[in-house]
């Protein structure tokens, strides 16, 4: 009897794979490690600007929809039965499955097009903390009296150069070491961050604060709401990754049941985490809010550099964890277009010491000139809160609202015009209302931006 526990254990899934063994814990963790990102830091900038009725609502309501769109999600994992279905290992899978070749399109160019947006964010918020690093050692040297502005584009440049190298490793699964280090770093700039804010909450240095948020003429307190609103939408979202994490469950009990309790885990420990942050961000500064809550300390020094190189950490794996599907979905269409290309097919081995690498051309050449395309255009719009927020803005409507809604309408077959479908399209117009207005005012932000500063030119 004892030989064959061995053998049950070992048994494939049911579609043939390794026998997954992830659990609504596991899947909770997951879904609060991707969420606890550089946007987390924005929020308190985003609170300033809602103000604290607004910023509370807009946290808690975009984490509502959250729960309720993502749990559609869930659903939609396996087709066309949620529990016994064939399996969609990626979100594009599952819109091509339930919604057709177009939908499949639409979703692939929105999706792939946040992950190399991404990768811009990333880049303007590691140079933010360099820059953030250099500023607090010179605040502490000279006083705070001293001039203390530097230029992020050396620091861009050092980290693009970093980025070509790390690019070259050729597939995601080589990444968990990267992946796990930016994990365990982004806990700990947040706790620093918000544990500095509460310092000053404490202490009574406390700047004023409001219910409305920041006084501003009409029109620049819109467009200053909207962008807030891409900034919350940003860090909610994890749409790009459900299915990866899905991936991980056990079949028993069904995969679904337990993501839904896993989402409602995870955003509930996520809303908590972001109402902390963004709460006590707001209160230590008022309407002087900076967009990256880090930067507006210089004391104590060394606490300040270490929350800013744990961030440095985590957008280094970072850009990797969301950079490496995009690398590879191009170099995949081009194996396509010349399967027979030594240029785009061949694997070159190389011996370094006594380590065997193999590199290809074709990826050299490629992911080389993206990570430098990248970088030029962070250097060109080096504006934190702004290009974050048209970021969230790119994805939340579409990825976290419109998609999850719209197969959810073709796997339960709702009935077209019935008070069901209605109240679930209003959701959808309200998603696309969100983002839209969230474009208009990054859009706006960034070209009020760059008639600040010179091009090339920006200083922190």
């Amino acid at each position: 009897m004892d030989n064959t526990k061995p053998l049950i254990e070992l048994e494939p899934d049911d579609d043939g794979r390794i026998r997954r063994t992830g659990n609504v814990l596991t899947a909770s963790t997951h879904i609060i490690t991707v969420v606890v990102g550089a946007g987390v830091l924005a929020l308190a900038w985003a609170m300033a600007q809602l103000g604290w009725i607004a910023g509370i609502g807009c946290i808690v309501t975009f984490s509502a929809i959250s729960i309720f769109t993502y749990s559609l999600v869930a659903d939609c994992y396996r087709y066309p039965d949620p529990v016994t279905g064939q399996r969609n290992y990626t979100y594009m899978q599952a819109v091509k499955a339930y919604l057709g070749g177009t939908m499949h399109v639409l979703c692939g160019l929105i999706q792939y097009t946040k992950l190399a947006g991404i990768t811009v964010g990333y880049t303007i918020t590691s140079s933010t903390s360099l820059v953030a690093i250099r500023k607090a050692i010179c605040f502490h040297n000279a006083g705070n009296a001293a001039s203390c502005k530097f230029s992020n584009n050396p620091s861009m440049i050092g980290f693009g150069i970093l980025q070509i190298f790390l690019s070259q490793i050729p597939n995601f699964h080589e990444l968990t070491w990267l992946s796990t280090a930016a994990a365990i770093t982004s806990f700990g700039y947040v706790f620093i961050g918000s544990g500095l804010c509460l310092s000053v909450v404490l202490s009574g240095k406390g700047a004023a604060t409001s219910i409305t948020g920041t006084k501003l003429p009409v029109e620049d307190k819109l467009l200053k709401v909207f962008t807030a609103m891409g900034n919350i939408a940003l860090a909610c979202t994890y749409a790009t990754v459900i299915y990866d994490i899905m991936d991980t469950l056990k079949s028993h009990p069904a995969e679904n049941k337990q993501m839904k309790r896993a989402n409602v885990v995870g955003v509930t420990a996520m809303t908590i985490l972001f109402l902390l942050c963004s709460g006590l961000g707001y209160a230590a500064f008022g309407d002087n809010t900076p967009g990256n809550i880090l930067t507006g300390f210089t004391e104590p020094f060394w606490l300040v550099a270490l929350g800013n190189g744990c961030i440095i950490m985590h957008m280094i794996g970072a850009y990797q964890v969301m950079g490496q599907p995009f690398f590879r979905i191009v170099e995949m269409g081009a194996n396509m277009v010349w399967p027979h290309s030594d240029f785009i097919n061949k694997e070159y081995p190389l011996m370094m010491g006594n380590v065997m690498v193999r590199f290809n051309l074709f990826r050299l050449v490629w992911r080389t000139i993206f990570v430098i395309l990248a970088t030029i255009l962070a250097m060109v719009m080096p504006f934190f809160s702004e290009v974050l927020s048209l970021l969230g803005a790119i994805g939340f409507g579409p990825l976290v609202v419109f998609f999850p809604i719209q197969m959810h309408i073709a796997q339960k077959q709702i009935t077209k015009l019935s008070l069901r479908w209605y109240c679930l399209q209003f959701l959808s117009c309200l998603g696309f209302i969100i983002s839209v207005t969230a474009v208009i005012g990054s859009i706006h932000g960034i070209i009020q931006d760059f008639h600040k500063t010179n091009l090339f030119m920006y200083k922190q």
